[in-house]
């Protein structure tokens, strides 16, 4: 068995802490000052996002918004575009399943990351 108190996990604004991963799920700790936030994103897999400490504001790219403090969580589906505004200092406690998702380059091979590269940059490119 492991275990971590998640209050008080030696942390650094934007510094996510990895706390436990295995192909099945991955645990993260992680602190966003007061009124900074992860802007605009995404992950591959399947995310449960829950508030340990602040207060935090969460929307969505289909505009859903959810505000609340500690006990709050939020689920998203893989691929669901998100971002988070601490309206307080937040620590927040992220599970991603499976871990990595489908599509996350750590599943890629290295035949695949150059495409998905080459193809970033043409997108770049383009008018």
């Amino acid at each position: 068995m492991d275990s971590w108190n998640l209050r008080t996990v030696d942390l650094r604004p934007h510094s996510p802490e990895i706390l436990s991963s295995s192909d099945d799920a991955r645990a993260v700790v992680l602190e966003i000052p007061a009124g900074e936030s992860l802007q605009d994103h995404q992950v591959h897999e399947r995310a449960w996002v829950t508030v340990i400490d602040g207060e935090v504001e969460i929307t969505t790219a289909r505009g859903e918004t959810v505000a609340g403090g500690s006990g709050l969580m939020v689920e998203f589906a893989p691929g669901e575009r998100h971002a988070v505004l601490a309206h307080q200092t937040a620590r927040l406690l992220l599970l991603l399943t499976p871990w990595p998702g489908h599509g996350h380059p750590g599943t890629m091979s290295l035949e695949e990351k150059a495409t998905v590269r080459q193809r970033a940059a043409e997108h770049r490119e383009s008018p």
